[in-house]
């Protein structure tokens, strides 16, 4: 007897009923398995400068043959949509699924307050069999999770809240324009520590709007936490430095100064700021990017430049992420995604021995440029408005993130758009678009001449675009699994079980400069 194929990881299996005649005449029934991917659902969660937080479920119908990916459709639904603060949303921090299969989202605004509230992982039934929905006067479908609620709110900050991030369950950092980075422990949502950062020294006359008349820029840009949960780095206004701190004593372990060479490779001049705007580690914690107007620069565990990040044509840099290239550490590709002012997000590998073969030769810095792999949106796509932010998801079942991801964008005109991308087959083309002795001017596209193609290869394909109506200043989402049989018993977040993951050993309640 044959053995039976078994359905690939991803695939849903549905059963056919067929009949059979018999040899005596009669007929029985049989059912005939075929297999095809599942639908795949995504919660998108989305802040705005009108104080709107709005959740919007999107599910991916893949076509059953599996063949002409031309035919998957997105079908958009909203999940909640209400005032969460009293000004603009800033930031938004989603922790890991729990055992109960549910996240605390956590977001913080201009008015000084940190909103917490938690999210079911599993998709609803309204989500899964794609209806039914709640009527809507606005013609948009609505299928609530009845699973969803508040948990309350933080007051601990004295000044806008501009970063937040939960390492493990058990722990939230957030920061915010009064110098502080503040520790709370989600058990009970206790400040279990505050880390002080030094009020930079007035050097002239503030530039811009970040500080009243006579006053001096203060306050945390962004900070992140390496793997190890053992050291951060942090950058602030009006400091042309960033500082690591060390998370096991709470106390700061060094301040690394911006050299002139490096400020002036991102386009920071004599009249810029020079100051760091957003900060993020690889997932492997091997480097760490630091992100200007723009520019980003991409640092090793020596903390020295290794790679340039600039987009081509020059243009503003919204938020930076790094996009897993898989779990070998071997064969790991390195690929850091932009999201500019033109409405683009362009893919660099910072891969160090591709770098070092492209650097530039014919300018006063020996930082290379690191290679640009491709990039989705732009006018090609119709996409002209600026990206605020977006993430990158991996596809269920897939055993590399190259492996066909999917990348939310959300732009400041109210626009959400899903993509998928092809990084597969880019970075395998990597190798071959470089050649020994070409510099990376030719193959970016900057400096070639007047008449040199400006833009990258496109490695996305367009989705589904859902228009909120609201002017979205940051993003947040996660692929739902699928909902269970039974109704699961509902728990409350404050159990032991968050202190499962390893808590961030944190000693000293205050730290000084």
């Amino acid at each position: 007897m044959g053995k039976r194929k078994r359905a690939a990881d991803g695939d849903r299996i549905d059963s056919k009923p067929t009949s059979t005649q018999l040899r005596n005449g009669t007929s029985t029934t049989k059912r005939v398995k075929t297999a095809f991917p599942r639908p795949v659902t995504v919660q998108i969660i989305v802040g705005s400068y009108e104080r709107v937080l709005h959740g919007i479920s999107a599910t991916v119908i893949v076509d059953e043959e599996g063949k002409d990916k031309k035919h998957d459709a997105v079908e958009f639904a909203d999940t909640f949509l209400f005032n969460a603060h009293g000004s603009a949303i800033r930031c938004l921090a989603l922790s890991p699924p729990s055992k109960q299969n549910r996240v605390t989202l956590a977001s913080g605004g201009s008015d000084q307050t940190i909103n917490l509230y938690q999210l079911c992982v599993e998709a609803s039934t309204g989500l899964r069999n794609r209806g039914p929905a709640l009527p809507s006067l606005a013609g948009r479908k609505i299928v609530e999770n009845p699973k969803n609620r508040e948990l309350g709110s933080l007051q601990h900050h004295a000044a806008n809240v501009n970063a937040l991030i939960f390492p493990t369950r058990s722990k939230l950092l957030s920061a915010a324009d009064d110098n502080t980075i503040a520790i709370a422990r989600t058990r009970d949502w206790t400040i279990l520590s505050t880390i002080k950062i030094p009020i930079p020294k007035a050097h002239g006359r503030p530039s811009g709007d970040t500080a009243p008349l006579g006053g001096t820029p203060a306050g945390v840009n962004d900070f992140a936490i390496h793997p190890s949960m053992k050291l951060m780095v942090s950058v602030s206004k009006g400091e042309k430095c960033m500082r690591l701190w060390n998370l096991v004593t709470g106390k700061k372990a060094g301040v690394l100064n911006f050299e002139k060479p490096v400020l002036q490779a991102v386009g920071e001049g004599r009249w810029g700021r020079g100051e760091g705007l957003h900060v993020e580690w690889d997932t492997l914690g091997e480097e760490f990017v630091v992100g200007f107007e723009k520019g980003a620069v991409v640092f090793g565990l020596d903390s020295k430049p290794k790679g340039i990040v600039k987009p081509s044509p020059t243009s503003k840099i919204h938020q930076i992420n790094y996009v897993d290239g898989g779990t070998d550490e071997e064969n790991h590709a390195k690929i850091l995604a932009v999201s500019t002012e033109d409405g683009r997000v362009i893919f660099f590998s910072t891969k160090s021995d591709e770098s070092e073969e492209i650097g530039s030769s014919d300018d006063h810095r020996h930082i290379p440029d690191c290679l640009v792999i491709g990039e989705i949106g732009g006018d090609a796509e119709g996409s002209r408005s600026r990206i605020k932010d977006f993430e990158v998801l991996s596809a269920p079942g897939s055993k590399s993130a190259l492996l066909s991801p999917l990348i939310v964008t959300a732009s400041s005109e109210g626009s959400i758009v899903l993509w998928s991308l092809d990084l597969g087959a880019s970075v395998k083309q990597l190798s071959s678009r470089v050649h020994p002795g070409e510099s990376s001017k030719n193959v970016n596209g900057r400096g070639a001449g007047p008449h040199a193609p400006t833009t990258s290869p496109h490695i996305g394909r367009l989705l589904g675009r859902y228009e909120t109506g609201n002017r979205i200043t940051c993003l947040k989402a996660f692929i739902m699994s699928e909902a269970a049989d039974e109704d699961d018993t509902f728990l409350p977040v404050l159990d032991d079980e968050v202190d499962a993951d390893g808590d961030l050993e944190v000693t000293s309640d205050d730290s000084s400069s």
